[in-house]
């Protein structure tokens, strides 16, 4: 009410204290508030310079390419997602490509980077940028990753949008330890919302200030900015192709209601994902576990029928099955590179056999902080029910 009262509901105070509040909990120096994660996303590749290269053109920032191969950049990401982690390349004029999953743990497999960056390295074919993806929450093997960036000579954004409080070791998922920058989200269905809103973390002052410029149009008033001399107090430079990503104050002033509580939700999403593996434990289901090292929020809750035999139409069974008993069961995520737009682009079916066998087993299970024990003790029996 205080926000509605103020007459600034959008570009005012709330969205800087949100993003001041950001930074302080994901341990970074700077917090850039977006529309949306997919805009988090598409700001953090403009921002280091994803785009065409040899083609007479500039990437997104305006700077002239140099570079003499007329090939494009290219990213990396894993198939296990939600399409944005791919989209925010093409946004840029970049191609994109995957690396299949560890089984074990849904994310990004270590053995499997290795070695497409030895078979890139000699191909003269490395990524511009890796984005390895938290998914469900569970941190990937960052200092690893962090590792063979500095080896290969990429950079790393973290897509974080499940992950927002998980913890590598005594690192933060946010603090930008072993990466350029971390993407969030707070779609309403994550650990914490803004209604739509997302964010960029990271610790260098040049890619805030370039992702700042780009999400408001591409335009500055810094004097110390401006190309043209000019002392008008109206003035204001279009400098590059910018879009309008921002958030409003409304968003920031729930944003920062909910960070206030984001420990608490994430302690209950905890609480009900240890209880899931006692209730759960006898069933023939691949439950997803911690990993060494890491602490996860636990944005999901997705179990991986087990067996050989006729799993598609099994996991159907039982997905039908608890929908009709008012269990809201969801599949993340269909592999990014089966959708149709994908395929256009030459993937196809046995690209990434891991992260497709895992999406023919796969269901999450209701996981949110009003989740009720008797609730949770539903679940579990008619999941029982329709494994039977």
């Amino acid at each position: 009410m205080e926000t509605l009262r103020s007459g600034w509901l959008t570009q005012g105070p709330q969205v800087g204290a949100f993003e001041q509040a950001l930074a302080a909990y994901g341990g970074a120096d700077h917090a850039i508030a977006l529309s949306n994660g997919t805009a988090a996303l598409h700001a953090a590749c403009m921002a280091l310079g994803l785009g065409t290269k040899g083609l007479g053109g500039t990437n997104g920032l305006g700077a002239k390419e140099s570079d003499p191969d007329d090939r494009r950049d290219i990213v990396w990401t894993s198939p296990i997602s939600f399409v944005a982690s791919a989209n925010c390349a093409r946004y840029c004029g970049a191609d994109i490509d995957f690396v299949d999953i560890d089984p074990s743990t849904r994310l990004m497999s270590i053995e499997k980077l290795k070695q497409k960056l030895q078979l890139a390295a000699q191909q003269n074919r490395l990524p511009k940028i890796l984005i390895p993806v938290h998914y469900a929450g569970l941190p990937c093997d960052m200092p690893a990753i962090a590792a063979l960036a500095a080896q290969y000579n990429f950079h790393v954004i973290e897509d974080a949008a499940h992950a927002i409080g998980s913890r590598y070791g005594e690192s933060r998922v946010g603090d930008c330890r072993y990466s350029d920058m971390v993407i969030y989200s707070f779609h309403p269905v994550k650990t914490m919302t803004t209604g739509e809103g997302g964010a960029v973390l990271t610790n260098s002052q040049t890619l805030s200030d370039r992702i700042r410029q780009f999400i408001t149009h591409g335009i500055t008033r810094d004097a110390q900015k401006l190309e043209n001399n000019a002392d008008e107090p109206w003035y204001y430079e279009q400098q590059l192709l910018g879009v309008n990503y921002r958030l409003s104050d409304l968003h920031a002033t729930l944003g920062l209601s909910q960070l206030k509580r984001v420990n608490e939700f994430i302690e209950k999403r905890r609480q009900l994902f240890e209880r899931y593996h006692e209730i759960l434990a006898d069933l023939p289901l691949t439950l997803p576990r911690e990993q060494a090292l890491t602490q996860s929020a636990w944005h999901l809750f997705a179990v991986a029928l087990q067996g050989d035999q006729d799993i598609p139409q099994k996991r159907r069974r039982v997905f039908d099955f608890l929908r009709q008993h008012n269990i809201g069961v969801n599949v993340h995520y269909i592999p990014i590179h089966l959708q149709p737009d994908f395929k256009r682009l030459g993937f196809s079916v046995g690209d990434f056999p891991m992260s497709e066998d895992y999406y023919q087993r796969t269901m999450s299970l209701p996981l949110f902080p009003d989740l009720t024990f008797e609730e949770q003790d539903y679940i579990a029996d008619k999941l029982r029910e329709a494994l039977t």
